[in-house]
């Protein structure tokens, strides 16, 4: 046992003996000196359980809203469904994958996917670029020039995706356009050529989405410290420096949230393009998975076909959401 050394009369310069090992004799309270208490018994079982406990009442909605429809949409997609079946004049035959053989083994769905997802990626790109410019403008705006995008933009958001189509249509119509007369193109129809189509369908696209990234990203802005602008402006940087160094990677959660958004609304789009290039377009040159499911299970009558379709949709959003949140959290991100 090592003695007691006093460094002056009392006790507040004593030194607590030390017993063999080194290990300290426990305090008056019972606890070892230098370890944290340790938290009572069952309350980490109760901090884990806790969240699932307040999501469950949106998890219940939407186990209803969507996990029976997917059941459904997965089942029909193993049989062979067509009207015969639906009309009762044939029995029901199981394929199991055959459907799929059969989307798999069609060039057209190749091609078809193809320009989805290039279609996609590029309304996602527009309309994250949009979103977060307006945003940034609506940091340096007044307080009445603000109101009147937030207004704007508001109406664009809320305009049904048909009402939003037939605008479009009637702005770039060749014969009563007012894009043509303005830019003096005649009667250039902009649905006729398959690019500039899918080019209109993009402006809707972005038209109709760049609200709920502008609104996300300005809230989360104004969630950023003043200080840390101010001092960034001071040090000399740019608008696009500040964006790019100091905006950007403190908003990287909320711009993940918006990005897979922007990724599942722009791959299943269907009503913009089936509208406005009239179900496709001439010989289906603008076709997308969506409107080319469409026309499998209904204008074909091929509902197992289209199920199939719509199952590997499914996967795919599935697989590519699940690739970008894994990426995020190999780089440090929480989520």
């Amino acid at each position: 046992m090592t003695p007691v050394t006093t460094h002056g009369p009392g006790t507040a310069g004593r030194r607590r003996p030390r017993a063999a090992g080194g290990r300290s004799h426990p305090g008056a309270d019972g606890r070892t000196p230098g370890r944290a208490p340790r938290p009572p018994a069952g309350r980490g079982g109760r901090a884990r359980t806790a969240p699932w406990l307040y999501l469950a009442p949106a998890l219940v909605v939407l186990a209803a809203l969507l996990a029976y429809p997917v059941y459904q949409l997965g089942l029909i997609s193993l049989f062979r469904y067509t009207q015969a079946q639906v009309s009762g004049g044939e029995p029901t035959a199981f394929r199991g994958l055959g459907n799929y053989a059969d989307v798999f083994s069609d060039d057209r769905f190749w091609q078809v996917l193809l320009s989805t997802v290039v279609f996609a990626a590029a309304c996602v790109v527009s309309t994250l670029a949009v979103g977060c410019a307006l945003a940034v403008l609506l940091t340096r705006v007044r307080a009445v020039p603000r109101l009147a995008l937030m207004l704007a933009a508001m109406g664009a958001w809320a305009t049904p995706a048909v009402t939003g189509s037939t605008v479009w249509l009637f702005l770039f119509d060749p014969d009563f356009g007012p894009v043509n007369r303005l830019l003096g193109l005649g009667d250039h129809s902009w649905t006729y050529g398959r690019f500039s189509a899918f080019f209109l369908v993009l402006l809707e696209v972005v038209w109709c989405s760049f609200p709920f990234v502008m609104v996300t990203v300005y809230a989360g802005i104004r969630s950023v410290p003043s200080e840390v602008l101010e001092a960034a402006a001071l040090d000399g940087a740019s608008q696009w420096r500040i964006w790019r160094s100091v905006l950007a990677p403190m908003l990287r959660p909320i711009l993940v949230v918006v990005t897979i958004q922007s990724v599942i609304w722009d791959f299943k789009v269907f009503t913009q393009i089936y509208v406005m290039t009239n179900g496709g377009g001439i010989a289906g040159q603008n076709l997308v998975l969506n409107v080319y499911a469409y026309q499998q299970a209904f204008a074909s009558s091929q509902y197992g076909l289209g199920s199939a379709i719509g199952v590997v949709m499914l996967l795919i959003l599935l697989a590519v959401t699940l690739a970008y949140l894994r990426l995020l959290r190999r780089q440090g991100e929480e989520l």
